[in-house]
């Protein structure tokens, strides 16, 4: 410390000192030569390491294996919460019958109609609010206004609105999409650098050109994670929406479970959400990487 202390720079004086490890004719700052036979130092890796195929599966099968000892040493009540044998047997039993498979084409059909209607108003407004200063006037506020206000705390006004059918069904479920698109598309055209939009202007692209060559990859990046949210979020609002009045759906069948005290019937449709849920979220991913896949980033 001392030694250090006295040659730190003075003014009027140039530091001479010598680090060590550098020879006194050595330039300052130069990485010193490596003498012959002496080892090749290691260079520290400081990314999250090689991707393993299949690997998103591993938390999932640990939370079932532990799920799988607690019931099998008799941790877990089955009364309170079923063991996945019985789970198993009980789904049997529903797709034997019918029931499972008529209920899940029916909330996919609502969960795919609220996402298409939600991403394709989302990216609309994006895109109408990215691309134009008059689009952002009068429709960021809105929009922002309504990304506080949670979609399902409007259910009492489209009930007032539209009735308990299906079209209240896949509005909300279709709100809630939407908001996600939209942010995230909106903070992605907004995010272009703007020497790109100089360089266009330059090149004397026309506006189809410039929407093509620098608007959409530009935008791509914040579009995927939109679209992630917004499937996520549509399975959400599925649940909720099922389960008002609903006759028919997922969230039917376990609100009916519920009513007879069947927490096997109430897991298989959370598992069924769960797969739904996480299926989804991976073929986005695969797609992703598959229009992304110039972009070199962390996750491989």
């Amino acid at each position: 410390m001392t030694q250090l202390l006295t040659n730190t720079r003075t003014p009027g004086r140039v530091n001479t000192a010598v680090v060590p490890g550098e020879r006194e004719d050595q330039p300052r700052g130069a990485v010193p030569a490596r003498k012959p036979g002496a080892p090749r130092a290691t260079r520290r890796r400081l990314g999250p390491g090689r991707t393993v195929p299949f690997g998103r599966l591993i938390g999932p099968v640990l939370v079932i294996g532990l799920w799988w000892f607690a019931s099998a040493i008799g941790y877990l009540d089955p009364r309170i919460l079923s063991g996945p044998g019985t789970v198993l047997s009980t789904a049997s039993d529903l797709v034997a019958s019918g029931r499972l498979q008529d209920n899940v084409l029916i909330s996919l059909q609502r969960a795919g109609l609220g996402l298409f209607f939600g991403v394709t108003a989302g990216v609309l407004l994006a895109v109408a609010a990215g691309l134009s200063r008059t689009g952002e006037y009068l429709l960021d506020g809105p929009l922002q206004i309504k990304r506080a206000i949670p979609s399902l705390a409007m259910l009492p006004l489209l009930i007032l609105w539209l009735g308990i059918g299906e079209q209240m069904k896949v509005t909300v479920i279709a709100l809630g999409v939407a908001v996600n698109m939209y942010i995230n598309t909106y903070a992605s055209l907004t995010g272009i650098d703007s020497r790109y939009v100089e360089l266009a202007e330059g090149l004397d692209l026309s506006r189809a050109q410039f929407v093509r060559k620098v608007v959409v990859p530009g935008s791509l990046p914040g579009f995927f994670v939109g679209l992630r949210l917004g499937v996520t979020a549509s399975w959400l609002g599925l649940i909720v929406v099922e389960q008002i009045n609903a006759t028919s759906g997922i969230g039917y069948m376990m609100f009916q479970a519920q009513q007879y005290a069947q927490s096997d019937v109430i897991i298989v449709g959370l598992v069924a959400y769960g797969i739904f849920g996480y299926a989804s979220d991976a073929a986005v991913r695969a797609v992703e990487r598959k229009v992304l896949s110039w972009r070199r980033t962390l996750a491989g």
